[in-house]
């Protein structure tokens, strides 16, 4: 009887155990990893507070490195450290910190009990604010050693001045750059001794170049030249043995061989060691392309439909950089094509030919084309001189014979037409695909003779421009202006080949309409074409996320038979686009639409192809 009574009892003592097992709370465990929060409090200076976000690990790691609790608060350490070094950049060497880590201080005795208590959720908030102080200035700006005059003024540095360490690196660089422009080549600049003066909220800089030997060009060798002729080289080279030693000439030595197309890298590797003379020797080091390339294209839009294009390019015949192009094209459907077409281009490109910088430029063109405006057969032959005059103006006087046949309206002539081209062209943008600054400009003069039924004597004149603006200067929101002229006297619009005269519509004047669309017209609506033209353009391509992209456009033109550009009706076209961009050039495609339609006319036309519509 005892026993089953001290059996119950047992029972009923375990059976309220585990009731009050039950009823209470599980102990508290901290989380590992831990997870965080991170506030830094602003500083009133906005570069500053970039400065300290970017040198915080608790922030770039608290992702992709999470931590346990006492990982976490060696991290914080480490992070005072590295915020006391971003506030010195600055000039704040009386700067104090405070970090906190759940309200506890980094030197808090209790912090890392506490830590290991905290659960995961919430994160632990982890909160960093700055004490300023007093910005220090510079104080005494010192140059230990004898240099040119240039050369100190090279500093720009000035007691008083804020003592921000990016001005005084930024300083010695200048330095070094002025030593060795002005012939010093081994010159070496290290980084300054600075000298605090808390006292004064001061902060001094001694400079301590060496200077080196002053040099010239030595002996110029060349490497790695295969089926380039040296002789070509060192005639096109831009420096010479002798004249003083200053890198930005040998930079632009290296990037004019560069600009040949035949290579596919050029080093310039300067001795290490001045020779008796007072000379530094140079080796061009040269990775040749390879011989061939051979590319392909392809484009849309709802007028000309699709276009292919495929090209065989021999980049070093004769082995003086002389270029062979081998160009086939194919035009495929489209609402202002009639007739598939063709177009096959061979051209012959000598560089330096008869003076440094002028490229003869020889081509022969056949082709075929079917347009709602004529129907096109012509051999075309060109010979000009391309003339380099400086880093964006260009030249190039030629002389063009032509023989084709057009038909138009049912009528069919046969031209021979002889022209001599002229072209004065500028261009400072500096990438034909996706230009972002600078202006593109071209004047374009041409003489023509033409020898069908009726004959003409006529000259076409023609003014073409863009720029670009960089709105916010990253590159991701630019304005493109876009204007054309042009004019050709001397003959009425029909005494002038259907091929020369001036038409407007389609992505290169006006996008919304058709191909050549715009202008005079014949009563069943087609194009005739005329002597004047005025065309301009507005667009606006904006950077949305990533590579992609967007563009919106207003273009406008008028095409006249009779009287000057500016005398004709004007038609205007509207439209939006998207951009992929690639590292070649963003792929574009367009969609546009008339703002006053033309009777016929499309409700829309669309545009694809790689590169910007100009």
């Amino acid at each position: 009887m005892t026993t089953r009574l001290n059996r119950l009892a047992g029972l009923k003592t375990g059976l309220l155990c585990l009731l009050l097992c039950v009823g209470l709370p599980a102990p508290t465990r901290a989380a590992d990893p831990q997870p965080y929060e991170v506030t830094l409090k602003p500083t009133g200076d906005s570069a500053l507070d970039t400065a300290l976000r970017d040198s915080s690990s608790l922030i770039s790691l608290r992702e992709s490195a999470p931590v346990g609790g006492f990982a976490l608060a060696e991290r914080a350490r480490q992070d005072e450290e590295r915020f006391r070094t971003a506030l010195n950049s600055f000039g704040y060497y009386k700067a104090k910190i405070v970090m906190t880590i759940d309200g506890h201080r980094l030197d808090d005795p209790l912090l890392y009990g506490d830590l290991e208590r905290l659960p995961a959720d919430p994160p632990v908030p982890i909160i960093a604010g700055f004490e300023l102080g007093p910005q220090f200035k510079l104080g005494k700006v010192a140059i230990s050693g004898p240099v040119p005059e240039s050369v100190q003024q090279s500093l720009e540095l000035k007691p008083g001045q804020p003592a921000m360490a990016a001005d005084v690196l930024a300083a010695q660089g200048r330095m070094l750059n002025a030593l060795r422009e002005d012939g010093y080549p081994l010159a070496d600049v290290p980084v300054p001794v600075a000298t605090l003066r808390p006292d004064a909220n001061l902060l001094d800089v001694d400079f301590q170049p060496n200077t080196g030997p002053k040099a010239d060009i030595g002996q110029i060798d060349f490497s790695g030249l295969k089926r380039m002729n040296e002789s070509f080289i060192r005639r096109r080279l831009t420096i010479h043995e002798g004249q003083l030693y200053q890198p930005s000439a040998v930079e632009a030595a290296r990037t004019d061989l560069l600009s040949l197309g035949v290579f596919s890298a050029v080093r310039a590797v300067p001795g290490s060691a001045v020779n008796a003379e007072g000379q530094l020797p140079i080796t061009f080091d040269f990775t040749e392309r390879p011989l061939h390339l051979v590319d392909m294209g392809v484009s849309y839009s709802t007028d000309l439909g699709i276009g292919y294009n495929i090209g065989w390019h021999h980049r070093n015949l004769f082995g003086n950089a002389e270029q062979l192009n081998l160009t086939a094209a194919a035009q495929l459907g489209g609402n202002a094509i009639t007739k598939p077409g063709y177009n096959f281009v061979a051209q012959f490109l000598k560089p330096d030919f008869l003076h440094r910088d002028q490229t003869l430029d020889v081509s022969l063109t056949a082709l075929k084309q079917s347009l709602q405006a004529y129907d096109q057969t012509a051999v075309i032959e060109r010979l000009a001189l391309n003339r380099k005059l400086s880093q964006f103006w260009t030249v190039s006087v030629g002389i063009e014979g032509v023989q084709e046949r057009v038909d138009q309206q049912g009528i069919s002539r046969t031209y021979n037409l002889i022209g001599l081209p002229m072209t004065l062209s500028y261009d400072s943008t500096g990438n034909p695909f996706n230009p972002t600054h600078g202006i593109k400009a071209g004047l374009y003069v041409r003489p023509t003779q033409s020898l069908g039924q009726p004959s003409a004597t006529f000259v076409t004149m023609q003014i073409s421009g863009s720029t670009y603006f960089d709105l916010l200067g990253n590159g991701n929101s630019i304005l493109a202006l876009r204007a054309l002229l042009g004019e050709i006297s001397g003959a009425d619009t029909f005494d002038v080949p259907p091929d020369q005269r001036f038409y407007a519509g389609g992505t290169s004047t006006v996008r919304g309409y058709r191909y050549q669309s715009l202008g005079p017209q014949f009563p069943d609506h087609n194009p005739t074409g005329g002597t004047a033209i005025t065309a301009g353009t507005i667009e606006l391509r904006q950077k949305i996320w990533g590579n992609f992209g967007s563009a919106f456009f207003l273009d406008a033109g008028q095409v006249t038979s009779k009287g000057q550009p500016f005398s004709g009706s004007w038609h205007a076209g509207a439209g939006a686009g998207a951009r992929y961009y690639t590292p070649i050039g963003p792929i574009r495609l367009d969609v546009a639409v008339p703002l006053n339609k033309l009777p016929g006319g499309d409700s829309f036309e669309l545009y694809v192809g790689l590169g910007q519509a100009f």
